[in-house]
Parts: C-alpha cells; structure tokens; sequence
C-alpha cells in the first residue's frame, strides 16, 4: 500500500491496485499526474497497492478485478485515516479540472456509474455503432451480435443472479470505509475462485451484491464516461484514423473536455489508445482550459453590443 498523495482535512482517497514494475510504471507515467493535479484541487489523497490483496496460495484467491473489494479492508487496518474511497481503475483518465467527486456523496450508500441509463446517448444505438464499426474497420471476425446486446434478465440469469434493475461499470465506486469496507470482504470471500462469469472480471456479481444491498448513489456518467462509447458516437472517423496519434490524442482531450473522467474499458484497440497518456501536457491547452472555467464563473448580462465587424473588413 503506497500513499502517492495525502488528503490533509477531508481524507477521502482516490485509490487503485497497479501490480508489477511495468504495469506500476506506465500507470505513473501516462496517468498519474493529473489524478495528481485533480487531487490537491479537492484536497483528496492518492494510494495505489502494488502487490496481491491475497495470497496467491488462498483458495479464495481471485484475479486484481476482484481484489478491488479488499482494498477498503486493507486500509481499515492500516495507520491511516481514512474517511471515503473513491476506487478507480488505472485506465480511468481524468480531466483535472473536474467538481471534486466527493461532493455530495452520501456516505451510507454506495457509489455507482450506471453502464446502460442515463447517458448522454442512446444504449442501443451506440452499442449498435460500436459493433458495427468494429466489424466494419477493425477485423471482421467482431461479431454484429455478442453479449454486447444482452439483456440485463440474461445478463444476471447467466452468473445464476436474480435480475438488478441496471448495470455499472465497476471501473469507478464510492464508498465509505467504515460503513461498507467489511461489507466489500464479504462479497469477495462469497466467491469461489473459479467463479463463473462472461468474463473474468467481478462487475457482473458485484452488481448484484450493491444494487441487492439497496443503498446506492448513482452518479453522473461524466464520473465514468466509457472511451468506446464516445469514440462510437462522437469520433467514428477514429475506426480508420487510428494510426494517426496525434488525431487520437486530440479527440480524446476533447472527450475529456466535455467529461470528468474517462474510462478505457472495452476492446484491446481501444483500450490501447489510453497508453497515449499525458494529456492536457501542453501548457497552451491548460491555460485554455483554466481561462475557460474562470469564464463559466462570470455572470453575464446578455447585452447586445452590436454587429460585428472582422477587424480586415471595412464597415
């Protein structure tokens, strides 16, 4: 457990598992800083576990995905204090200028980002591009009909779970430690090692144990906005402009722009996109960014001022 930054009065955390020298590294170098710069916006710390959660001989053992529901535990029993937990993947970008997270969270819930309702596009159709153009630009061996389309009956009726009313995406959760830390261990030691799932990730089941518990606060998709929808939607030209990184890098900044977080969740090529890393590291492009959030705060009258007149043009 290594505390990369320490939240000085509100001890909310943002905190993520990053196991082995390169995976560790390359978190720090393309990701990091901005979480960084973020963080001492909002006063919120920073720890990352750079090693297992649990022996690797435990018959309980499951893949980091799952270890996510330990990290409340391990911090529980460390020195430090901490109040919330705001879980973040490595892959989650953030535009560091984003509303602090922990804002109105309420601590007696559980915090999610909903995968399928209330995006800022709809589920069917962009799910649909994003097949699509998969099939159409990356390989044809993407199918046009996957899991992709399941249900949320099917979906929960596969892993042998009573159907829940959504589905998050479990790359970003809120939680408080003292309220829900051994509520988390017990979800994760309820799970054989060989648990069943349409993936070898724990989204699906962890699900079903949050929305079963009841108490959950969802949140704005900006906290959690899904790279392969946006690219999907907004940057389809991407599917065959993908060598070009400059391109990509542009794009995503400006997905970030819109968002507060990003999340690289989804297929390899897409996913790979995120080891761009580095944004906004262009002084000119900050400066931009800053002048334009002091402009949001401005109050403005509305006035008219007149027609404009190019400065080359002649009245």
């Amino acid at each position: 457990m290594k505390v990369i930054l320490k939240s000085e009065k509100s001890f909310n955390y943002l905190v993520t598992i990053a196991i082995g020298k390169k995976y560790y590294t390359n978190w720090k170098k393309k990701v990091l800083n901005n979480w960084i710069k973020y963080c001492k916006k909002n006063d919120i710390g920073i720890i990352v576990f750079l090693d297992h959660l649990i022996d690797l001989k435990d018959e309980k053992w499951k893949k980091p995905h799952w270890q996510k529901l330990l990290v409340g535990d391990k911090i529980k029993k460390s020195n430090l204090k901490v109040n919330n937990v705001c879980w973040l993947d490595t892959d989650v970008h953030i535009n560091f200028l984003s509303p602090n997270i922990f804002r109105n969270y309420n601590k007696k819930k559980i915090g999610l980002i909903s995968l399928r309702k209330n995006l800022p596009f709809d589920y069917k159709v962009v799910t649909r591009k994003l097949a699509f153009l998969r099939h159409k630009h990356y390989d044809k061996n993407y199918p046009l009909d996957s899991s992709l389309f399941i249900s949320l009956k099917k979906l929960y009726e596969y892993h042998d779970l009573p159907e829940q009313p959504d589905e998050a995406c479990t790359g970003v959760i809120i939680f408080n430690v003292k309220n829900h830390a051994n509520l988390f261990t017990s979800w994760f030691y309820k799970y054989d090692k060989e648990v069943k799932g349409l993936t070898t990730g724990e989204q699906t089941h962890l699900n079903y144990e949050i929305q079963n518990y009841g108490k959950v606060q969802w949140l704005d998709y900006k906290f959690q906005a899904i790279w392969a929808f946006e690219m999907a939607w907004n940057y389809p030209f991407l599917y065959y402009y993908s060598s070009d990184k400059s391109i990509v890098k542009e794009c995503i900044e400006s997905s970030l722009r819109n968002n507060y977080f990003l999340h690289f969740a989804g297929s390899w090529n897409e996913s790979e996109m995120s080891n761009l890393g580095n944004f906004f590291d262009d002084k000119r492009k900050i400066k931009l960014m800053q002048d334009f959030e002091k402009y949001l705060s401005k109050s403005l009258s509305g006035k008219p001022v007149g027609l404009l007149v190019p400065k080359n043009k002649k009245k």
